[in-house]
């Protein structure tokens, strides 16, 4: 919109005019990472002494569309799913992204050598079955943020559901012979390659379907299912935030806000039980 614009002419109405058009077809997000990105821009030719001021500075991003708000499975809906999900080749990917809430970057970008099935139970202390979750689809490769690399231990159903894919990736690859592109991923096309995030929510949408609870859902509403059931089970914010690798406890209320009990009743429940009535 404005990138014709000579810099040393470019004006703060002509920011402010670029992002009211942006807003008609953006979410007020994609409206705040524009106008971050253009002030960032100005601030290096600033810097450098190309330009006198940041004329992007000088403007307040409006709001765009509101986005599609993310919603949660009922336990009843995510058992379906996950009943469903066994005749998919998604079916490990389902469910280590429901049982775990990783996000669906860590899940596309995870790695055979960063999951053990089998743990060491023997160890001084014992370890579980578990996955690390220490790399993202993201262009650096890295996780979101720093508190995002974390360990998981692995539920039951999750090893029994990467072991059986394990095989089948085994089996992929002898059919693929030399087509087969070994990238170590968990989750690969059939010869091998990185999963287009496209072909997953297709397929996602069709496990849906098949489980009967409609086709609206996307592969990340997993990650917002995991913490309503966590939430559900009086799980504290504060081990959730950590489960799924927020910094802070903050970006779990205001993402998942919906998905949160909102009565904290851990506290009267063990009351109860302390000071029975009766």
């Amino acid at each position: 919109m404005i990138g014709g614009a000579k810099l040393k002419e470019l004006t703060a109405a002509d920011v402010r005019s670029a992002l009211a058009q942006l807003a008609t077809s953006r979410s007020t997000r994609a409206v705040q990472m524009a106008w971050s990105s253009l002030v960032r821009v100005i601030r290096y030719a600033e810097a450098n002494d190309f330009v006198g001021r940041n004329v992007a500075a000088l403007v307040t991003p409006p709001k765009g569309l509101e986005g599609r708000p993310s919603k949660a499975l009922t336990l009843e809906q995510a058992r379906a799913l996950l009943r469903a999900a066994e005749a998919s080749r998604l079916h490990a990917y389902i469910v280590l992204s429901l049982l775990t809430g990783c996000r669906t970057e860590e899940a596309r970008a995870l790695t055979w050598d960063h999951v053990d099935l089998d743990g060491d139970l023997d160890a001084e202390p014992p370890v579980p079955p578990h996955v690390d979750v220490w790399r993202s689809v993201r262009s650096h490769g890295d996780v979101k943020t720093r508190k995002s690399r974390r360990t998981l231990r692995l539920p039951a159903a999750a090893v029994e559901a990467l072991k059986v894919h394990k095989v089948k990736q085994a089996e992929d690859r002898l059919l693929a012979g030399a087509l087969w592109q070994d990238h170590g991923l968990v989750f690969a096309s059939a010869v091998g390659t990185p999963l287009d995030p496209s072909h997953v929510r297709r397929a996602f949408s069709k496990v849906c379907q098949t489980a009967g609870i409609g086709t609206s859902w996307s592969p990340r509403e997993l990650r917002h299912t995991f913490v309503s059931i966590m939430s559900e089970q009086g799980v504290p914010v504060e081990e959730i935030a950590r489960l799924v690798g927020h910094s802070t406890t903050a970006t779990t209320e205001a993402v998942y806000r919906r998905e949160l009990r909102p009565v904290i009743s851990t506290g009267a429940e063990v009351m109860d039980t302390i000071f029975e009535i009766g």
